[in-house]
């Protein structure tokens, strides 16, 4: 065989991921040389591309009221940036130390980060991905506020110990000026002022600056004296201050619930004080005090009443009231209920001027977990619908799938039906955060994210060209009744909470075909149609799936009438499969053992289904002996046969949902044929099961199922990221009741112990002790083979076969691929009223680890996809029906006697094989890790070819050449300290991947060169150049007597001149990656360049017009003003000046 050159393998192939290289079978045909593989390693190169969804515990929030831009920062050091719809940007402190304040330098295309660690940082967004410029490091003191003043260049910094430094935010070096707290306090005081809690310059002078201690006092310094011109003592500590627009004003808030006003030259008492939810006592005393205000905005308006608005102040007699934001507007007060807690929020203003009336038309309010734009310019004050795609944790997502590259009426049409479900109620104006221009990349594939929830509903989101946007959501949940109460509850669910959750799911894109398997052992099929209908009685079949073991290690049946697998050639028919499917409640009674139930209860009244995806059937597990259904671990479903498979550790049953018939159901290792020599006997368990009527941990095992959900460890998809997770004998019956993210029993292997350590490791960070593996048992551990993967395809199921027929190939835990041989009445009526016929033909092959994917190519190394109906609307006429329906034809290959025309491609946690079929001789081998496991593995299409990519627990990200198996990509992504990556990492088409990251937020990744290459241009811009606003006018006598803003020359006052310098110590520089270059540079990309010239040309010619008509206004009023001249001239020329 010859040998392939490898040029450039990113990161080196290390002994940890890759520890051989693919090997040929000795004596094995050489047909597949054959095969040009035109993949190679320069076509593949690992990337972030884009984070969607709401910033994970955010702290912090800024505003540039001129570029429109909202900046978010978050507790693990991150900053998410948002502008029009579409724009969106993510960057990462180092650090990771969490973000207390930000500081945007407004229409400077720059932002100013403090950090909790002591350090700040300015980011240049003048470049599609920000890059830190300049970084100060703190040494001696704790920032605790900053403040940096509109269109200055010397930012304020408050501390801990109650002092004030300033920095200049170009060079980023301290100044001289300092402002010590015991000089700004009154000397008489012998306490601690406490932390600076507030700073901001007077808005008609800056030379004042206004601090703020903790402790209540609020001090006025004038900063070209050096001394407090005045002080303002109030005895409750101050958590916010906020001017008039006039700087003759300022207000307080307070941690009683009250707000203080006062006059600025008035200091020994406050002009106002109010409780605004305090209740006011009859007899003239103190109301009584109230939570704090954490925070207050007063912004004025020129035609009507100021804005004073607040978060907190409840009084304490409103204990679970969720939290408010209070806006008091002339004598109404409007309290507004927020869905989760307030982090903090910002009033927009239409004016960046502090010194001008402000004319405030909306808040922005940043919650714990959503962001929320509320419009001040409507009456009841109503939200604006939000843009972005921040609704990914509105229920903890379970499972997730990506498809690229999809059929293109798919978006449209699941759009079509996502618009009716939109609610109603949202401000008419348009989203007010709107900076930023949209990214000018060539991609216009379609991409659809879909993800499953824990309360059962199924979110389609459009992913295309780097954006998210919600198309449709689906609500399972709504095929089922739901328990009135606690009792009826816990008698007929094995999940107390979220007894609705995704488990696992299988869509067929080009049929619309939609199968989902949730947590209570259900499975539900679904159809996509444009028209309403309403279902009078949902069609329902119980599935009975059993696997019990005798002392003598011998199987038994796997249910009440499973069927013995016919001979090879034989079918087996659904008379003598099918097991009741009518639920059996005479064998259960109250004090025994529950049977023959299934864990949700279908609904009994007719269900309106709206255009969309509508229900087929549902398929239930009942419980078996008082055992609870195991959970369904993995899921196919193929329009073309009509055909849905599932299996559990218990066995696989397949099920054909247009004759609503069960075909099959049957143990694991009933699947091994008599002479099959791979046949493994069941072991029995080592201890009695007892009833799980009276095993008590059930109950306490299955509540915790909502905190492992809101752990974000349940991010589980369970079709390849199966837990099969190890029991003792003493255990079993709590093995059972387990949630499906949970994972039920498996197997072992080889490096049991490797994986147990991850696994306890991974327990340990997130206490929680399932895991993902599907063998991670040790081997004196009670193990059974489950099912790990499906795969549906048209291929050779017997060494003898010469043509192609419809084929199952099932995957299992111990590494086991068996081939079952479908027989499909032909099409129309006969498809509906004969039997499908179902024989197993062996193992095909076994590979080390658990199976994880299964995939077909020719001879010419093409995938074989799963055959597949095209999409029809199932509540159509019969003619549209007729037009559409009808079976995409299969290429059967040209088989000559003897020669193999196709390969299977088979990929395991822990190897990957290539066996020719029909002689089902293995071609290729590769051992893909030998200290590690493989997590997840796909078979995409990448430029045109196809290979594998696998991700590993090691963290590491590999691609494989198909068919040889060669090492393409091997890239140590990311140490694997979360195990939600693991649970929701998908691969898909085109080089394009993505995963869970965080409980909210959904990271994207390319691992395609070219991608990487124009990953520039397909990102958005943030900073768009934009006119600054004129300052507001002084007005005629305000100029004349000096009633305007005052300036202040801070360059003498702070440079070096004139404060001198300051201490090394105190500050430590570090230069940012970003240079300086960076902050005057424009965003890269030719587009943009190109883009940016010409709005400066728009701009310059604008300028020249501007120019050119106040020229010429100026040269008519220079006439004007000659001509009244020479007439006054004319007028007293000839008089004495004692006749004027």
């Amino acid at each position: 065989m010859k040998k392939f050159n490898i040029r450039k393998v990113l990161d080196g192939l290390t002994a940890a991921s890759s520890s051989s290289s693919a090997t040929a079978q000795p004596g094995t045909p050489r047909e597949n040389d054959v095969i040009q593989e035109t993949l190679q390693s320069e076509h593949f190169q690992l990337c972030k591309t884009v984070r969607h969804g709401f910033p994970y515990q955010p702290s912090s929030m800024a505003f540039d009221p001129v570029q429109k831009i909202l900046a978010v920062g978050t507790q693990n050091g991150a900053l998410r940036l948002f502008g029009r719809a579409g724009v969106e940007c993510y960057c990462q402190h180092e650090s990771g130390a969490a973000v207390i304040q930000l500081q945007f330098l407004i229409n400077e295309g720059a932002l100013v980060s403090a950090l909790a660690d002591d350090s700040i940082h300015l980011w240049n967004l003048r470049q599609k991905i920000p890059a830190i410029l300049h970084s100060l490091k703190f040494n001696r003191e704790r920032i605790t506020y900053c403040h940096l003043p509109f269109q200055s260049k010397w930012l304020y910094i408050g501390t801990e110990r109650g002092n004030i430094h300033i920095v200049n935010v170009e060079s980023f070096t301290l100044s001289g000026y300092v402002i010590m707290w015991n000089k700004a306090i009154e000397l008489s005081t012998k306490t601690h002022p406490g932390p600076v809690v507030h700073i901001s310059d007077n808005p008609m002078d800056e030379g004042k600056l206004l601090i703020g201690f903790e402790c209540g006092v609020v001090v006025l310094w004038d900063l070209k004296c050096k001394k407090a011109d005045y002080r303002y003592n109030y005895d409750e500590a101050i958590h916010s201050v906020a001017w008039h627009h006039e700087g003759k004003q300022f207000v307080c808030s307070h941690s009683d619930g009250t707000l203080t006003t006062w006059n600025i030259r008035a200091q020994a008492k406050s002009a106002q004080i109010i409780t605004p939810h305090g209740k006011q006592p009859k007899d003239g005393k103190k109301p009584e005090p109230c939570k704090p205000i954490l925070k207050v905005e007063y912004k004025t308006t020129r035609a009507g009443d100021p804005f004073m608005i607040l978060s907190g102040g409840l009084s304490y007699d409103t204990v679970g009231r969720r939290a408010c934001l209070t806006v008091m507007h002339g004598k109404s007060t409007a309290v507004l209920e927020m869905d989760y807690p307030i982090v903090d929020f910002l009033t927009l203003c239409e004016t960046p001027y502090p010194n001008d009336f402000q004319e405030p038309y909306a808040v922005v309010v940043l919650l714990e977990k959503d962001l929320v734009v509320i419009d001040l310019g409507q009456i009841g004050y109503p939200i604006f619908e939000n843009p972005y795609p921040l609704t990914i944790h509105e229920s903890p997502v379970t499972c997730c799938e990506y498809f690229v590259d999809c059929p293109a009426e798919l978006i449209p049409a699941l759009y079509s039906v996502g618009s009716r479900q939109k609610r109603q109620g949202y401000s008419k104006k348009e989203w007010p955060i709107s900076g930023g221009n949209w990214g000018q990349g060539t991609q216009s594939y379609p991409e659809i994210i879909i993800t499953g929830h824990a309360d059962g509903s199924i979110k389609f989101w459009d992913a295309s060209a780097l954006m998210l946007q919600v198309l449709y959501k689906l609500k399972t949940a709504k095929v089922f009744e739901r328990a009135r109460s606690k009792e009826e509850k816990a008698n007929t669910d094995i999940v107390e909470e979220d007894p609705f959750a995704i488990q696992t799911l299988s869509w067929c894109p080009e049929s619309r075909m939609l199968c989902v398997a949730g947590v209570s052992a259900h499975v539900i099929i679904y159809r996509f149609s444009k028209q309403e209908i309403t279902t009078e009685v949902v069609q329902l079949l119980e599935v009975r799936m059993q696997c019990e073991f005798s002392d003598g290690d011998s199987p038994d049946p796997g249910g009440d009438q499973t069927p013995t697998l016919p001979t090879p050639g034989a079918s087996s028919s659904p008379q003598e499969s099918e097991p009741p499917t009518q639920p059996s409640t005479g064998s259960n009674s109250s004090d025994g053992p529950r049977d023959n139930k299934p864990c949700l209860q279908v609904r009994s009244s007719p269900l309106k289904q709206s255009p969309g995806y509508q229900v087929e059937l549902v398929i239930q597990l009942v419980w078996v002996s008082g055992e609870p259904p195991q959970p369904i671990t993995s899921l196919a479903i193929n329009s073309s046969y009509g055909l849905v498979v599932f299996g559990n550790s218990n066995g696989l049953a397949v099920v054909d949902y247009l004759q609503k018939t069960l075909l099959l159901n049957m143990g694991t290792s009933e699947l091994y044929s008599p002479s099959d020599p791979y046949q493994r006997q069941p072991r029995s368990p080592r201890k009695t099961r007892q009833p799980s009527g009276d095993n008590p941990t059930k109950t306490s095992c299955m509540s915790r199922l909502s905190y492992l959900y809101s752990e974000s460890v349940k991010k589980l998809r369970s079709s390849h990221l199966t837990t099969l997770d190890s029991n003792d004998g003493s255990n079993t019956s709590e093995d059972r009741c387990k949630s499906p993210t949970s994972g039920s029993t498996s197997p072992c292997n080889s490096d049991d112990e490797r994986k147990q350590k991850f696994i306890e490791k991974d327990a340990k960070d997130n206490a929680f002790t399932r895991s993902r593996s599907s063998s991670v048992t040790s081997i004196d551990r009670e193990s059974r083979e489950a099912i790990s993967s499906f795969h549906f395809c048209e291929s050779f199921p017997r060494k003898t076969d010469s043509v192609v027929s419809p084929c199952l190939l099932v995957g299992t835990t111990q590494g086991t691929v068996m081939m079952v041989a479908l027989s499909l009445p032909p099409p129309g009526d006969h498809r509906l009223q004969q039997p499908v016929g179902i024989s197993s033909c062996g193992t095909l092959v076994t590979l080390k680890g658990g199976i994880l994917t299964m995939a077909l190519l020719d001879a010419t190394g093409t995938l074989l996809p799963p055959s597949y109906e095209p999409w029809y609307d199932p509540n159509a006429s019969d003619e549209e029906k007729e037009k559409s329906r009808r079976r995409r034809p299969a290429s059967p290959p040209s088989t000559q006697e003897g020669q193999d025309s196709q390969f299977a491609v088979l990929c395991s946690e822990k190897q990957a094989k290539v066996v020719a079929m029909p002689s089902q001789t293995r071609i290729y081998k590769h051992n893909i890790t030998e200290s590690s496991f493989v997590l997840r593995a796909d078979v995409v299409q990448m430029a045109g070819a196809y290979c594998i990519a696998c991700f590993c627990a090691n963290g590491h990200i590999m691609t494989l050449s198909l068919p040889s198996l060669r090492p393409l990509l091997d890239v140590n992504y990311l140490p694997l300290t979360d195990m939600r990556i693991a649970r929701t990492f998908c691969f898909s088409n085109l080089g394009q991947a993505l995963y869970l990251t965080s409980p909210t937020e959904i990271q994207r990744i390319t691992y395609s060169q070219e991608t990487c290459d124009n990953r520039q241009e397909m990102l958005s811009e943030l900073f768009t150049p934009v006119e600054t606003p004129e300052a507001p006018n002084k007005g005629f006598f305000k100029g004349l007597f000096g009633g305007g803003a005052q300036s202040l020359d801070r360059e003498d006052l702070f440079g070096e001149t004139g404060a001198g310098k300051a201490s090394r110590s105190l500050a430590q520089h570090i230069p940012g990656p970003g240079g300086m270059e960076g902050m005057k540079g424009a965003a890269s990309g030719i587009v943009g360049d190109l883009a940016r010239a010409r709005i400066a040309l728009d701009e310059r010619g604008q300028k020249l017009g501007e120019l050119e008509d106040r020229t010429a206004a100026m040269m008519s009023s220079a006439d004007s003003f000659s001509k009244h001249a020479h007439d006054m001239m004319l007028k007293y020329k000839d008089k004495k000046w004692y006749q004027l």
